[in-house]
């Protein structure tokens, strides 16, 4: 096993940064196909150990980056990923956007089992997580009126009509604490909320990514009804398992066909990810905590070097 133990070097979205593709997969997406040069390798990370070593490789010319989510194996629950070290890490392996892969239930009639959602806005709705890279001694406060990269979830569409996957652009995501599902008046509650589709990990993620500078886009993969319709009422690990592995396949397929789109990328992000931290820190640079500060050696090094 391979160790990256001091990797920030690579850490950056600097305007002119090559693309590297971050996959985070979900439930049932523990390994990529179609990948050259793969090895998995560990990366150190201050914020602790990341679910899982990270895959290298690469897809028709583009660097890819891989981590399971929730390790292989499905070792870890949704409330005890350590998201912060999952996205720092790939920040350090020289991830510049990523795409979350991501099993869900549906919230609505028209978005059956084996669809494909594009969020583009959550609800966050967890309470037991850590939500930001920034403490006490380095403050800063990103906007996340935008959650979703535009650029890179236009790619994703153009990606799933070209693969014949059916999906869906746009739709809220509610993210749950769980590891329970839904009560049927929480399923009731959030439909009534206008939510397209529930699941459980993709916050904090979202505002981490979006705090460590990288573009970020979810493929809401839906494995279920909730427990609102009727004919769904009772939820069970089995049947969501069924359409998992049917996902996954697609998911795979969509990431092959997305690859080539993102290769010839501008210098930097036309939604602004790249620079997200430009006017988000507000504590003074004489201020600043330098053990905070050097935690965020790969999350906000472009910025923090600036005096």
């Amino acid at each position: 096993m391979m160790t990256v133990s001091n990797p920030a070097t690579n850490a950056t979205t600097e305007p002119g940064t090559p693309p590297t593709l971050g996959i985070l997969g979900g439930s049932g997406i523990y390994d990529l196909d179609g990948l050259t040069d793969v090895r998995w390798q560990a990366v150190e990370s201050p914020f602790g150990e990341p679910s899982d070593e990270l895959m290298f490789g690469a897809l028709d010319g583009l660097p890819v980056v891989f981590l399971p989510r929730h390790g292989r194996g499905h070792r870890v629950p949704p409330s005890e990923l350590n998201f912060r070290a999952n996205i720092d890490a790939l920040k350090r392996a020289g991830v510049t956007e990523i795409v979350s892969l991501s099993a869900v239930g549906s919230l609505r009639e028209d978005l059956p089992p084996g669809t494909f959602v594009l969020v583009d806005q959550f609800i966050d709705r967890t309470f037991a997580r850590t939500k930001s890279f920034f403490e006490t001694g380095l403050v800063a406060h990103v906007s996340m009126a935008d959650p979703v990269c535009g650029r890179l979830a236009g790619h994703l569409a153009d990606a799933a009509d070209a693969a014949g996957i059916d999906f869906r652009e746009g739709g809220t995501y509610l993210v749950m604490e769980g590891p329970q599902f839904s009560t049927k008046a929480e399923s009731e509650l959030y439909r009534s909320w206008g939510c397209s589709v529930i699941g459980m990990t993709n916050m904090p993620e979202a505002k981490l990514a979006r705090e460590a500078e990288l573009c970020y886009a979810t493929v809401a993969m839906v494995t279920d009804y909730d427990c609102w319709h009727p004919e769904h009422d009772a939820v069970t690990v089995d049947q969501i398992i069924k359409v998992l592995l049917e996902n996954a396949d697609k998911a795979r397929a969509l990431i092959q066909a997305v690859a080539p789109r993102l290769i010839d990328r501008g210098l930097r992000c036309s939604s602004g990810c790249h620079t997200a931290l430009d006017s988000a820190v507000i504590t003074a640079p004489e201020a600043r905590d330098a053990a905070v500060a050097g935690r965020l050696d790969a999350v906000a090094g472009r910025i923090l070097a600036r005096k």
